[in-house]
């Protein structure tokens, strides 16, 4: 299959498997331009880790750098987590014991499961991660070195000159010179985003648009800004589709270097863009409702929160209220909590003014341990959800609740589902757009229940047939959740009101 489709180009195996050509030590995406090598000379790697361990350096024509990852495909759970995990940095400061822990297994485990599904141990994976985005960054920004050093995690200058020329053959000045980028000013940079096509761009920013919290986001019909990290030092960005290429654009004002890898992790969560479809739409196909909806969408991903806290504080305050009357409740909180940007006593810096002039927005989203004390009731909430609110901001600034990755959906679920007011629908939902958990199913939803009722001739499905119901989807029951919750008007129930809307409480308790 790999050799079918690196004959044809196919952008659809795009980071799903890469070439290295013996005689050039080059490997190379399956999309790239360059002439084929002969067959003899040709070595299948699954990934770039792997590929870099044998001994062979990233192309500079087709750039292996911006292929998206397919971290999903592999089988071992525990590995999928681990590399969660090194995704957010969990091998820049912490030991391959530690992260072995997370998951469950000895280091020595952990080492031989990562050869035998990955084709790399942890450090080479995590090395082959610094070195790309580097690679990225001096082809595409005019940022200094010692500032991409920095963005890599390199602390030391001559350690990053080193792993760079021994990764790809080259001192990094070397690539910098090459590189014809315009300068983007002193305060940004644009980075491109790859995924494997197709992606619905404009439906993801539609279904973003109704969500939107006033002040922290904005969306407009071919792009996403917003604010991000905390409002003294704040910084923007700004996300917009290429026409030409299967791509999007990222564009990042005023970031510290060091918050570059977390900014475009968090980006390619939120618009799913390392989703394999034709995995997940070679499972979902064989039911005819979801083969139907796939035909509609066929490009329709999991758009994800910026921030698992702020997706989680949101979908309380959606519980059984509509999308209009969240989004309200969403910007009273902001207004009445969030920190104002670039404030200083009474003065706004200049760059809070400049990000009030170019996209409208001024405010930070609170923190849990702003909300874990404040009189919610005051925006409007009732006491039991403010009280429900309270718990979760407490619960995670105290550490009892974290929407970090590697974590397993029923941990997460099980942990969630002990604070008053999170039933199972708000957790499973929270692990599916807060933590991009591709088989999170809020089972108790009400349009699905519908929905599937409806295909099979009833009213509605009960919640336990409805969890029943979805076991062949899985592991990609999110993915069905969105396209049902997409299917139109005629088709879906048309008294039921938008998912998001929906929640199903705790047994015993209000929401």
């Amino acid at each position: 299959m790999w050799e079918r489709a690196f004959a044809a180009k196919d952008p659809r195996f795009d980071g799903l498997f890469f070439v290295a050509v013996r005689s050039t030590g080059i490997y190379c995406r399956p999309v790239c331009p360059a002439p084929a090598a002969k067959r003899a000379n040709i070595v299948f790697y699954p990934n770039a880790a792997a590929a870099g361990a044998a001994g062979y350096r990233p192309c500079l024509r087709c750039r292996p750098e911006l292929s998206p990852e397919a971290h999903a495909q592999v089988r071992e759970e525990a590995v999928r987590r681990a590399l969660a995990l090194i995704a957010e940095g969990a091998l820049q400061d912490g030991s391959i014991a530690q992260l072995a822990a997370h998951v469950g297994l000895s280091a020595r485990q952990l080492q031989r499961v990562f050869l035998s599904h990955v084709g790399a141990t942890p450090h080479v994976v995590h090395a082959t991660r610094r070195l790309l985005l580097a690679k990225q960054l001096l082809s595409e920004t005019a940022l200094p070195v010692a500032d991409v050093a920095l963005a890599a995690g390199f602390n030391s200058s001559r350690r990053f000159h080193a792993a760079y020329k021994n990764g790809c053959g080259m001192p990094p000045g070397a690539l910098r010179r090459r590189n014809t980028t315009d300068a983007a000013g002193a305060d940004g940079l644009t980075l491109r985003l790859s995924y494997r096509p197709p992606l619905d761009f404009p439906l993801l920013l539609k279904f973003l648009s109704r969500r939107a919290i006033p002040g922290i986001e904005r969306v407009e019909a071919d792009s996403y800004a917003r604010v991000i990290g905390p409002a003294q030092t704040p910084a923007w960005l700004h996300v917009s589709a290429d026409p030409k290429r299967p791509e999007l654009r990222l564009r990042i004002e005023n970031a510290d270097p060091r918050a570059i890898p977390d900014i475009v992790r968090r980006a390619r969560r939120m618009f799913d863009l390392d989703a394999d479809l034709c995995a997940v739409h070679g499972v979902l196909t064989h039911d005819p409702l979801l083969a139907g909806a796939i035909r509609l969408h066929p490009g329709l991903r999991v758009p994800c929160g910026w921030d698992g806290f702020e997706l989680a504080v949101r979908a309380v305050l959606g519980q059984q209220i509509s999308v209009a009357g969240a989004t309200t409740l969403a910007r009273r909180l902001v207004e009445s909590y969030g920190a104002p940007l670039g404030k200083s006593g009474e003065d706004d810096s200049a760059a809070g003014r400049i990000s009030t002039l170019r996209y409208g927005l001024n405010r930070a989203f609170p923190s849990p341990e702003r909300l874990r004390d404040a009189p919610l009731e005051t925006i409007g909430l009732p006491r039991t959800r403010a009280a429900s609110l309270r718990a979760l901001s407490a619960a995670v600034a105290d550490g009892r609740l974290s929407f970090a990755g590697g974590q397993r959906l029923e941990d997460f679920i099980e942990r969630a589902t002990t604070l008053p007011g999170i039933g199972a629908w708000t957790a499973q939902y929270i692990a599916m757009r807060g933590m991009a958990l591709p088989d999170a199913f809020p089972a108790g939803d009400l349009v699905l229940q519908q929905v599937l009722g409806r295909a099979q001739g009833k009213d509605r499905l009960s919640e336990r047939a409805t969890e029943a119901y979805s076991q062949s989807w899985r592991p990609w029951r999110a993915y069905a959740v969105l396209h049902l919750w997409h299917l139109p008007a005629e088709t879906a129930p048309a008294t039921a009101k938008t998912a998001l809307t929906k929640n199903k409480p705790k047994k015993g308790k209000k929401t």
